[in-house]
């Protein structure tokens, strides 16, 4: 008999995958990205490997919403360079929002996940809108509630 730690194989991983949507309405983008990038990790499933990808799909709605705490709004700045000499680039949260909605809470998402293939996998199964609408109504998404 084998008592040890069970470890997720990739045909485990890839069945009982679920389909999760989120309302991220007026809700701070970290803690809302963390609990979404704890989801997409299994990390809420007993069969949690971190070396596999084991978590759910999940559909993100209303991310023009979120909104930030304190002065974020205003003083941070996304960092992205263009690998040209003098090509770094520094944009406020309120110009993002304008050109990509969906981008600041996608951002703070991929952060929170691994950098590697593994974690562009995760990605892979995160959709967010900008708006209340999402073409993924054939999955039968089961609705998420934060807690914020």
């Amino acid at each position: 008999m084998h008592n040890g730690t069970h470890s997720a194989t990739k045909s485990e991983a890839l069945q009982g995958r679920k389909w999760w949507v989120v309302d991220v309405a007026d809700a701070p983008v970290g803690r809302a990205a963390s609990q979404v990038a704890s989801i997409l990790k299994g990390k809420h499933k007993p069969s949690y490997t971190p070396s596999m990808d084991v978590g759910d799909f999940v559909v993100v709605l209303n991310a023009e919403k979120v909104r930030f705490t304190g002065k974020k709004e205003t003083e941070k700045l996304y960092f992205t360079h263009t690998m040209h000499p003098g090509g770094a680039k520094l944009t406020p949260p309120h110009k993002l929002r304008a050109r990509h909605p969906d981008a600041i809470f996608l951002n703070a998402v991929r952060r929170m996940l691994p950098r590697s293939a593994l974690g562009r996998d995760m990605m892979r199964k995160l959709k967010v809108y900008a708006g209340a609408e999402h073409p993924h109504a054939a999955q039968k998404p089961e609705k998420l509630a934060l807690s914020l």
